[in-house]
């Protein structure tokens, strides 16, 4: 094993022949960190060995240096990727490195030596401070160690003792050595395998870092695919799977459930790297059909409006197609589908147990797309009777939102033009303010003898601001004069009964709740 010096590290930086391989994770550590980091460096703890990467050729999907552009590589010199030890080589070269700007945040903090702190001391000796947060007169920048001007301007004026001290911390860190440990190799599949290994050793990577590592190679970037993928899927409110939750992603689950029949993320590395990458094409085409297929079928315009986001993995290894082909599916399928999506969203299905339940309905509906027996959404489902009469109004609940589906899927028309709503608009963006109360909280405000609550799910309908504002908070018989001469129609497709210009709020209610029951035992049926 060799050793480096600090010097030669940023050197090395410096001409472009260490580099970051674009499956690492960023420059995570704090600046306090990176203080410790720098004391422990001082005082000759051990902190393990930098592993190097010895390449031939430039990657085509590098990283940058935590806050640094890397620079192109200087003819002559061999290239080094650090594969562990990325942490370590960033804060050591942001820390001493000469010319370079580091920008001063709360994320990035100079590192300072506290030439007043106890020397025998087991509290660290070096601090991440601000500008505005150094006093001259007991802290050293650390930066100025390997620049010789610099260092000559910021001890001149200091006394005899403290330039001594400040000397002896100096030649510390010019003489400090770090090991280094170098391999060699043409096989990038072995890169990714070692990589893997040597960071569960360490702190966890997440399962997207582990299979970009094990999946990785020059021309598949499995980061890069799915960010590409989540582009090409922002219409539906699809996010990249770069999150530190990542064994709780969408897109994660769906790869996991379409190439290894299991929407555990973690199960994925135990999938040859090769055929991940043979194989993503399947995932693509099966998220993209997924996303269809609820858009045609039950009016999904974003991913914010299922009941369930997981909802979205059973169907995509359903529509998971190699390139160039796709899933051609039977008016049957397609109608077990849409009931199995409504008794799903009705039964609160994945509220707890989720991995169990998806495990079995991937079982179910791999059959059912393979033409072999089988029992998708033959599962308990009872419409509750008091679902629509107690709970209440709140677009981030499941029940709120199967309840806007229900009412999306039956072609409503607006209570003021009398036609057709757009729902790519309003579910699209999805907000509050496109659902108002159809029997007015102004109106029922002064009432008494209300059984039931003026935020409950019966009383609310696509109803935007604007149109609320035109037909005023008054009773639904005066506010009717404003409304077209389809009212009929209107409100056979609010799902609404035509006691709601009886301005009786409690019958009103449990008209409503019988007619919202009846289509929703229809749709599960």
């Amino acid at each position: 094993m060799e050793t480096l010096t600090i010097r030669e590290i940023i050197e090395a930086v410096n001409r472009g022949q260490t580099r970051i391989p674009a499956f690492q994770r960023g420059f995570v550590w704090e600046p306090e960190r990176v203080a410790f980091f720098m004391d422990s460096l001082y005082k000759g703890y051990p902190f393990g060995a930098l592993l190097y990467w010895r390449a031939k050729t430039l990657l085509k999907a590098e990283r940058n240096l935590g806050p640094f552009k890397l620079p192109e590589l200087k003819e002559d010199y061999p290239i080094d990727y650090v594969l562990d030890g990325q942490q370590r080589v960033t804060s050591i070269f942001a820390t001493f490195q000469v010319g370079a700007v580091v920008p001063q945040s709360e994320d990035w903090k100079d590192i300072y030596f506290d030439f007043h702190a106890p020397k025998k001391t087991q509290k660290a000796q070096f601090l991440p401070l601000l500008p505005e947060e150094v006093d001259s007169k007991r802290h050293f920048a650390l930066r100025n160690f390997f620049d010789t001007v610099a260092y000559r301007r910021a001890t001149k004026e200091l006394d005899e003792a403290t330039s001594k001290a400040i000397d002896e911390v100096q030649s510390i860190f010019k003489e400090a050595k770090i090991p280094v440990q170098t391999f060699r190799t043409d096989d990038t599949s072995a890169v990714a395998t070692i990589f893997e290994r040597i960071n569960r050793q360490g702190v966890r990577l997440d399962t997207l870092q582990l299979l970009s590592a094990w999946t990785w190679s020059e021309e598949f970037q499995l980061q890069v695919e799915f960010k590409c993928l989540a582009e090409e899927l922002v219409e539906y409110g699809i996010k990249s799977a770069e999150s530190d939750e990542s064994e709780d992603n969408l897109l994660l689950r769906c790869t996991s459930a379409i190439l290894a029949s299991d929407p555990a993320p973690e199960m994925l590395v135990q999938i040859p790297g090769q055929e991940v990458r043979d194989r993503f094409d399947e995932v693509r085409n099966g998220v993209k059909g997924a996303l269809e297929f609820l858009r045609a079928n039950c009016e999904i315009f974003s991913i914010e409006t299922l009941p369930f986001q997981t909802m979205l993995v059973p169907l995509a290894v359903f529509f998971a197609a190699a390139k160039g082909t796709q899933v051609v599916i039977a008016e049957e399928q397609r109608v077990r589908l849409v009931k199995w999506f409504w008794r799903v969203a009705f039964a609160r299905r994945y509220s707890s147990g989720v991995l169990r339940l998806l495990s079995e309905d991937i079982d179910q509906i791999l059959a059912l797309k393979n033409g072999k027996p089988s029992k998708l959404g033959e599962f308990n489902c009872v419409i509750a009777g008091e679902l629509f009469t107690d709970k209440a109004f709140n677009i981030s609940t499941v029940n709120t939102k199967t309840f806007v589906l229900m009412l999306a899927n039956s072609e409503p028309l607006s209570f003021v033009s009398g036609s057709p709503l757009d729902l790519a608009e309003k579910l699209q963006a999805y907000n509050k303010t496109e659902f108002h109360h159809v029997m007015p909280a102004a109106f029922l405000r002064d009432k008494v003898g209300l059984r039931y609550k003026a935020n409950c799910l019966a009383n609310f309908a696509f109803v935007s601001r604007s149109e609320n504002n035109h037909l005023g908070g008054v009773a639904p018989s005066k506010y009717r004069e404003k409304m077209p001469k389809n009212v009929d129609k209107i409100l056979e497709s609010a799902l609404c009964p035509k006691s709601l210009f009886g301005d009786d709020f409690n019958e009103f209610i449990v008209d409503r709740s019988e007619v919202l029951r009846s289509r929703a035992e229809k749709l599960i049926a």
